[in-house]
């Protein structure tokens, strides 16, 4: 009896609970309210104490916090714009979310999923106010707070064996406050290249989820579970400092990188020339520059009367991406009077180079870098150079393979080489963003500029402005780091026609730089020296090999 007892429990079990499952769904789809009315609106003098607190949530941010702005004109903007942003949108949610869909499909007995609904329906967001951080850098930071209380209506079905299952998303609300980065300001619309969003806040999500007609956040428990879940997991991702980067604008587009490493050329020799002369041989030098950079080119010395030059000289050029940029070479025939004749260039492309080795290269000179071009198949000599790529230190750790050893083997050495790293040589950037509140007695056309171990430097003139704004970026390469150097930066006046006192000083500063190497970076405002009120914003940084 024991056993038919135990049998009947388990066939009593299996089918009560189906039934049970059952019979709750559909009482509580029957007494589940389909009217929903407006809130009623009071003012606040009518609500007592405890009321209040409970709304003080809701109360908008630009009236607990006077540093928020109200932008109601964005949210005009965004209310008669949400239809098409609201297509816009749900396509490029189709256009994301169909890739994933169809690696399911086939798998767990899947045959289909899709969309029978998808809207975010007509009630837009709304930015309740935004606050914007002053900073020296070249980029803008501001901070919103967001609520959206939509009525959307997604509706996803999903197709399981024969079953049909209808998932559908209701009555979403969410509420947060992002911090937006737009950085780095660029000279290509729309003028910043990427944006930065992180959350300084775990963000509010309260939604309704619809299976098969019932309300699945209905079932005690499982509202909770999935709340909790789903601001952990947003938290981990996006709150401050974490952040997420959407790119703008691509690097060639005018997105600004900075140096990462120090290339080495040793120009050695070169052999069998073209003779471009007339009445002797060929006067050859040559020029080396990287690929997307605008500054000058380095030149060796000229050898006169030689189709086979020795030169072994060295050069520096800074890099800023070694995975794209090339070494361009042009060996041509100095002239005393009207062009020089060219005699062959060649490329090297940076990627071939392994950091910390020095790589042998015999170039066979070429017309142009057109492979079809016939004038190409003349033999015009060869060039034998040295190239070594050293990363600065801080970049070390985005280059990978010999550059891992290359650590190691300098951790060996114990703690004693931390100091006399500083000793190392590097490179010296040197950016004049801008000055305020310089005047001259006699004109206002201000420039910049700037003295460093004997090198003079300067930015371009602005004229007829008391705020000059100039954003120029010098580099200082340096055998060893300026510990004990200065750098004089003087703003200066120039008239702009003929006349006397054609120059004018409105102030200088002098900045001692062994802050900068120890710290890595400055980027602060110096009073100006001999000047009323005028000031002077630099971002001076030391990138150490």
């Amino acid at each position: 009896m024991s056993f038919v007892g135990s049998l009947l429990e388990i066939i009593g079990f299996g089918i009560g609970i189906p039934i049970g499952l059952l019979l709750g769904f559909l009482i509580f789809i029957h007494f589940e309210r389909g009217d929903v009315k407006d809130p009623l609106t009071r003012p606040l003098l009518e609500y007592d104490s405890s009321s209040l607190l409970d709304l003080l949530p809701e109360v908008p941010l630009w009236v607990k916090n006077p540093d928020y702005e109200r932008i109601d004109w964005l949210n005009r903007v965004i209310l008669h714009m949400w239809p098409y942003l609201d297509k816009a949108i749900c396509g490029l949610i189709r256009s994301t979310v169909e890739p994933i869909f169809s690696e399911y499909i086939g798998k767990f007995q899947v045959q289909s999923i899709d969309f029978e609904s998808l809207t975010l329906g007509t009630l837009p967001p709304m930015v309740h106010g935004i606050k914007v951080y002053e900073s020296n850098e070249k980029h803008l930071l501001f901070e919103a707070a967001v609520r959206w209380s939509g009525n959307p209506n997604v509706t996803l079905v999903l197709k399981l064996l024969s079953l049909r299952i209808k998932l559908q998303l209701i009555d979403l609300q969410v509420s947060g406050a992002p911090r937006i980065t737009l950085r780095p300001f660029v000279p290509t619309f729309p003028c910043f290249g990427s944006l930065l969003v992180s959350l300084m806040e775990k963000p509010h999500v309260d939604f309704g989820l619809k299976v098969m007609g019932g309300d699945l956040m209905a079932i005690p428990g499982l509202y909770q579970f999935i709340q909790e879940t789903i601001r952990k997991q947003v938290a981990r991702l996006y709150l401050w400092p974490q952040t997420i980067e959407i790119p703008i604008l691509d690097s060639c587009e005018g997105a600004q990188k900075k140096p990462v490493g120090i290339l080495h050329v040793k120009v050695v020799q070169a052999r069998n020339l073209l003779n471009k002369d007339f009445l002797g041989t060929s006067d050859p030098y040559v020029k080396l520059s990287l690929s997307g950079e605008r500054l000058p080119s380095k030149k060796t010395s000229i050898k006169m009367n030689n189709l086979n030059p020795e030169w072994h000289e060295v050069f520096k050029l800074t890099v800023k991406d070694p995975q794209s940029q090339v070494l361009e070479v042009h060996v041509n025939d100095w002239e005393k009077v009207g062009p020089h004749d060219k005699l062959g260039m060649q490329v090297v492309a940076l990627r071939l180079l392994v950091p910390h080795e020095m790589k042998e290269f015999t170039l066979n000179l070429v017309k142009n870098t057109n492979l079809n071009d016939p004038h190409n198949k003349k033999p015009r000599g060869q060039i034998v150079m040295e190239l070594t790529f050293v990363p600065f230190r801080e970049d070390t750790e985005t280059f990978s393979g010999p550059l891992d050893r290359h650590d190691e083997r300098n951790e060996s050495l114990g703690k004693a080489s931390e100091d006399t790293s500083l000793l190392r040589g590097g490179l010296l950037l040197v950016t004049v963003v801008g000055a305020e509140d310089v005047e001259g007695k006699h004109h206002n056309n201000p420039y910049a500029l700037i003295l460093f171990r004997g090198e003079k430097k300067k930015t371009k003139s602005i004229k007829k402005t008391r705020d000059p704004s100039w954003n120029d970026e010098f580099q200082f390469l340096l055998e060893e780091a300026p510990l004990k150097d200065r750098i004089h930066i003087e703003v200066v006046s120039k008239r702009s026609g003929i006349g006397f006192r054609p120059k004018e000083s409105l102030g200088h500063v002098d900045v001692n730089l062994i802050d900068v190497v120890y710290n890595g970076r400055i980027n602060d405002s110096y009073n100006l020296i001999n000047s009323r009120n005028g000031s002077i914003l630099l971002d001076i940084r030391w990138r150490a090999i």
